[in-house]
């Protein structure tokens, strides 16, 4: 039987040659179509750089620091007349029960106050007390950084001064009464007075306010104690 000669395989069709104008046009190293960056050996693809005009985070404004409470000193006194005054003219600086001792201070300067001035002139100096302790309560609670510092006593004073006023002439004995009885409503705050303490809490001049608020009610409290006594015993 006669056997056909076999044909050799066709080799695979290879891609037709560019044309000369096209591979002219062609930039070097431009990857062929569907092959990659690494299958041509050009090594790993470089990550993008950032964009430069994205929009960088902003920081955070500084919260302003509250001011640290101010212990005061004898300079602090004297560096205005609000603190003068607010202070019991140094009194407050005590570092032992300094209410009491501005009451104290308050009952010694009664005595001159009374030496001098008549009843009605009183009464007008307790109205130009009252005022001007306000204004100076609010400078100075502002300048320390405290709601209701302990050095500040003119509140103890201005309230004793009213007690004294409606009281005397009176014999030692009801003054030293008067006193034990107002450094008890004021410091224990029963009651009213411990409703007139938390009425007005707070900065500015509603604090200042409160500030001596609550030692007019105490006042109060303690002239009625005082009158219920009297009418007792008399």
């Amino acid at each position: 039987m006669h056997t056909p000669p076999s044909t050799p395989a066709s080799a695979p069709a290879s891609a037709p040659p560019l044309p000369p104008d096209d591979a002219e046009r062609m930039p070097p190293n431009t990857p062929l179509s569907g092959a990659s960056a690494a299958d041509l050996g050009a090594g790993p693809a470089t990550p993008p750089s950032p964009d430069m005009g994205s929009e960088m985070p902003t920081p955070s404004p500084v919260q302003a620091t509250p001011r640290a409470p101010r212990r005061p000193s004898v300079g602090f006194v004297w560096r205005h007349p609000a603190h003068a005054l607010a202070l019991g003219f140094g009194s407050g600086l005590s570092p032992w029960a300094p209410g009491t001792v501005g009451t104290l201070w308050a009952w010694l300067s009664w005595w001159g106050v009374s030496l001098w001035l008549t009843p009605g002139q009183q009464g007008v100096l307790l109205v130009l007390a009252f005022a001007l302790g306000w204004w100076a309560c609010e400078r100075t609670a502002r300048d320390m950084g405290l709601q209701d510092p302990g050095a500040i006593v003119w509140d103890e004073v201005l309230a004793f001064w009213l007690i004294l006023w409606l009281l005397l002439p009176a014999s030692p004995l009801w003054q030293v009464l008067a006193f034990a009885l107002f450094r008890f409503f004021d410091a224990a705050k029963p009651g009213p007075v411990r409703w007139a303490d938390q009425v007005f809490k707070g900065a500015g001049w509603r604090g200042a306010f409160g500030i001596m608020f609550d030692d007019l009610v105490a006042a109060l409290c303690t002239l009625l104690v005082l009158a219920l006594l009297m009418r007792i015993l008399a």
